[in-house]
């Protein structure tokens, strides 16, 4: 018998690539790969150093297929201080591989491992 949910959460990651992406640019030195991306955010809650919490938004994130972070003929996971290059208009923006505190660079956004969610920061404007 088929998985239901997890045909299910397949197609939908597809249809979001499909019809809710952009292309982007990932690098890791002088590595790239262009591959579409889902744009997102993240609000992580972060230990404040006082025993509270305090609340923070990732600038942005790119939720892409795990299959297609492919660099150098090698499918790899992503890591702090990757970028990740999007072109708006006549601009490049340029986003490092980061999160804030102790909280991972990427998570896994399905439960059967297809879609990874990267966080990143703007580090910069071309």
């Amino acid at each position: 018998m088929p998985d239901l949910l997890r045909t299910g959460s397949d197609w939908l990651a597809d249809m979001l690539k499909e019809h809710a992406s952009r292309p982007v640019v990932y690098l890791r030195g002088a590595v790239e790969v262009t591959m579409q991306a889902t744009i997102g955010r993240t609000l992580l809650k972060l230990d404040d150093g006082y025993g509270g919490v305090r609340m923070e938004w990732t600038d942005r994130d790119f939720l892409i297929h795990a299959a297609d972070l492919v660099l150098g003929a090698v499918t790899v996971l992503p890591e702090r201080g990757d970028t990740v290059r999007e072109t708006q208009g006549d601009k490049t923006l340029v986003y490092e591989v980061m999160a804030p505190g102790k909280e991972p660079a990427w998570r896994w956004s399905d439960a059967y491992r297809k879609v990874l969610r990267i966080h990143t920061k703007q580090v910069g404007v071309e």
